[in-house]
């Protein structure tokens, strides 16, 4: 497919390493492409989006408006890259494997393609646009795939990019951004869900509870307990702590307790 700018169909001037951190282009064939700030609502989505994706648990490195230099005369910078974020100044070598752009009012078409076109020729995996404008949804572009569009209520998948399905929402609502990343963050954390979460601290509350009572009725039968012994009584698993429980009615002085942990 070629650009649907026809004069950029010819190699133009310019070149990655003429172009600056910060200069407001971006390079097509060899051509300048000016990159003006964005809208309010577009800049607020990048910065949703990013959130959602980059506390994925696969994803190592995320980005926003990061310049990849895929050829001596192309550089593009997607509003939101996934992978492939060296921590390193210059540009990027490459493209990452998940590419974001957001399109709201005033978009212009032709270059939108052209972008697309680029980063999929050159080994971007998947590019999600994220129409603003009129009905919220995401175009989900593969190379060699027909394009497909999601709506609000559906998920996007990004296999060997992203571990997690991501709701539409999450690329421009605030609050399924945030059910996404802590989502994400719980997982990083060895826990696949708040409810997880709840469920140790309910079984860690009952366990803590249990040990405390075994700690008394130790206290009780003895007649005191050492504090050397009520530590090491702390570090036993749930197995030794209930076979524990079990023998605790056969102990008549702290030496028959002292016998049985050290035979445990």
């Amino acid at each position: 497919m070629m650009s649907q700018h026809p004069l950029r169909q010819v190699r133009g001037p310019f070149f990655a390493e003429q172009l600056r951190d910060g200069d407001p282009y971006e390079l097509s064939n060899g051509h300048p492409i000016e990159c003006l700030p964005a809208g309010g609502r577009h800049a607020w989505a990048n910065l949703v989006g990013g959130l959602a994706m980059e506390t994925d648990p696969k994803v190592d490195a995320a980005a926003v408006d990061a310049g990849y230099a895929f050829g001596s005369q192309d550089l593009r910078a997607p509003d939101i890259a996934v992978g492939n974020v060296p921590d390193a100044p210059g540009w990027i070598s490459g493209v990452p494997p998940l590419a974001v752009e957001y399109a709201d009012r005033g978009q212009d078409e032709d270059e939108l393609q052209d972008k697309i076109r680029e980063l999929l020729a050159a080994g971007t995996r998947y590019l999600w646009v994220v129409r603003l404008h009129g009905p919220r949804r995401v175009e989900i572009h593969e190379a060699g795939k027909t394009c497909q569009t999601l709506y609000p209520g559906q998920e996007l998948r990004a296999p060997g990019v992203l571990k997690n399905p991501l709701p539409v929402e999450a690329l421009y609502d605030p609050q399924a951004a945030h059910e996404a990343a802590l989502r994400n963050l719980l997982q990083r954390k060895g826990y696949e869900s708040l409810d997880a979460v709840r469920d140790q601290g309910r079984a860690e509350g009952m366990a803590e509870g249990e040990l405390n009572i075994l700690l008394r009725l130790l206290d009780k039968r003895l007649g005191g307990l050492a504090p050397v012994l009520a530590t090491q009584i702390r570090g036993l698993d749930s197995a030794r702590l209930s076979a524990l429980g079990d023998a605790l009615l056969d102990f008549q002085q702290e030496q028959d307790l002292r016998a049985w942990l050290n035979a445990n």
